[in-house]
């Protein structure tokens, strides 16, 4: 009798994997995805299912969460042929990921259980040749960010010359303006003053030579002579 319940507890179990299965076979990653899950809650030993699961997981570009499934069921202890698939599978979803050094681990891990795996051994070697190719490109992204930099700090550097060199030069001409100005001042306060008293003589004067010029220039033959005032 209590055999029955426990019984019929696996049997659920195992129509819920092969009912993942089928969703599986048909492209329906989805509905596989979650009747694996149903499987696991029956039975949370059940290694089946959980590779089954991760699988599903993968199929749908969950690739983060496969690896995680694929590495917990080899962390549970499974038999030989089952850790070795599985180590190869999260190494195929790491790869997916793009986690090149955490693939090549996962395959390396399966290549110590399985040394005859050429797929594992193949998939080894490509993780390796994309991570140094992974490398090599972040190694250049940094020396073309420092030369950037450097190149910015130049160029920095150089305006900043150039405005030291503009501000030098309109300082330099600020002060000779200045000093221009301090001497037309300077000359200005040092010329004599001229009264009004001394103005009207001036122009009387200057009026008193044109009459004694026309009164010369009448005396000549013909001659008249128009004295044209210029400012």
């Amino acid at each position: 009798m209590l055999l029955i319940p426990f019984m019929g507890m696996a049997q659920n179990e195992k129509s819920l994997v092969r009912k993942g299965n089928r969703d599986y076979k048909k492209g329906d990653f989805s509905e596989a995805e979650l009747q694996y899950r149903k499987s696991i809650e029956k039975n949370n030993k059940t290694q089946e299912g959980k590779f089954n699961l991760g699988d599903a997981l993968y199929k749908q570009g969950k690739y983060d969460e496969a690896a995680g499934t694929f590495q917990n069921l080899s962390n549970e202890k499974p038999d030989k042929d089952l850790k070795a698939k599985s180590f190869y599978n999260q190494g195929n979803a790491l790869l997916k990921a793009e986690k090149y050094q955490e693939s090549a681990n996962a395959y390396k891990e399966s290549l110590k259980i399985n040394p005859n795996d050429e797929d594992a051994r193949y998939n080894y070697v490509y993780a390796l040749s994309k991570l140094r190719q992974q490398q090599q490109q972040q190694q250049q992204q940094d020396k073309n960010k420092k030369d950037n930099k450097d190149k910015n700090k130049d160029q920095q550097k150089n305006q900043d010359k150039k405005d030291d060199k503009k501000n030098d030069k309109n300082q330099q001409q600020n002060q000779n303006q200045q000093q221009k100005d301090q001497k037309d001042q300077k000359e200005q306060a040092q010329q004599p003053k001229i009264s009004k008293e001394d103005a009207e003589r001036m122009l009387q004067a200057v009026n008193n030579d044109e009459k004694e010029l026309q009164k010369k220039m009448a005396k000549k033959e013909g001659a008249r002579v128009r004295i044209e005032k210029q400012w």
